[in-house]
């Protein structure tokens, strides 16, 4: 019997279990179609897969005249505060009665561009991506999260005035299967645990945006038959553009 596990991506580990897309020429790990509403592209970029390495210290003192020894070092950040609190620091360190809160996950400014696109949200609002794996194998991946953070996603429900404005839902910008894995069911159970994990988080719906008239491997968001199988609803009847929405229990 084949064993399923869903994870969260939160750090380079569980991003680098990202399958692959149907179509070469997209990437899921290099996408930001929906991060970006006027330049985002689906296409595999091999540049977003390696982090920016930072410059040189020769190539930093490049613009001065001479190099003096005595100086202090030359600081890249805003001045000092002696009164902040630090961000890192624990405010009840010194409190030997209080329990000891966990830091919230952060990801680091080496990550590769789309894991720091999907760790924005981290600290405040959790995981903005999952991925199923079929036998330790990857299987299948879904993008989701709050509609503010897909700014694609809000200019396109910004054309149809009619759906509920408050509260605003969540979103499950993409889904896919890896074309091995397909006819499993397995597209449905991940976002059946996605659905789950937004209502555990207080959201009380979620939306998606299908492209009816893509090609199912060039489309980030499935077809609107996929998610009505999934519970979904069609609220918007746009014959390229539909709308798709699930009331969370």
């Amino acid at each position: 019997m084949s064993e399923i596990r869903i994870v969260d991506i939160r750090d380079e580990a569980a991003f680098a279990l990202l399958p692959p897309c149907a179509d070469p020429t997209f990437d899921h790990r290099t996408c930001d179609y929906w991060e970006d509403a006027e330049r985002g592209s689906k296409s595999h970029r091999a540049s977003w897969l390696t982090a920016a390495r930072p410059a040189p210290e020769a190539d930093r003192r490049s613009g001065e005249v001479a190099l003096n020894p005595f100086a202090p070092p030359p600081r890249t950040g805003p001045a000092p505060n002696p009164f902040a609190v630090d961000d890192e620091a624990d405010p009840l360190a010194d409190n030997p009665f209080a329990p000891r809160r966990p830091k919230p996950p952060r990801i680091e400014s080496s990550a590769p561009r789309k894991l720091a696109l999907l760790g924005r949200g981290l600290a405040v609002f959790g995981s903005y991506a999952k991925v199923l794996l079929l036998d330790e194998e990857p299987a299948a991946y879904a993008q989701f999260g709050p509609l503010s953070a897909y700014p694609r996603a809000l200019h396109l429900r910004e054309l149809y005035p009619q759906l509920p404005q408050a509260p605003l839902p969540a979103v499950i910008t993409c889904v896919a299967t890896t074309a091995a894995a397909r006819g499993r069911g397995l597209g449905q159970r991940l976002v059946a645990s996605v659905c789950d994990d937004l209502a555990a988080r207080g959201f009380a719906a979620v939306e998606s945006y299908p492209e009816s008239d893509t090609p199912p491997d060039a489309t980030s968001a499935a077809t609107p038959g996929f998610w009505i199988e999934a519970g979904f609803t069609r609220v918007v009847a746009d014959e390229r553009f539909p709308v798709m929405r699930r009331e969370l229990e």
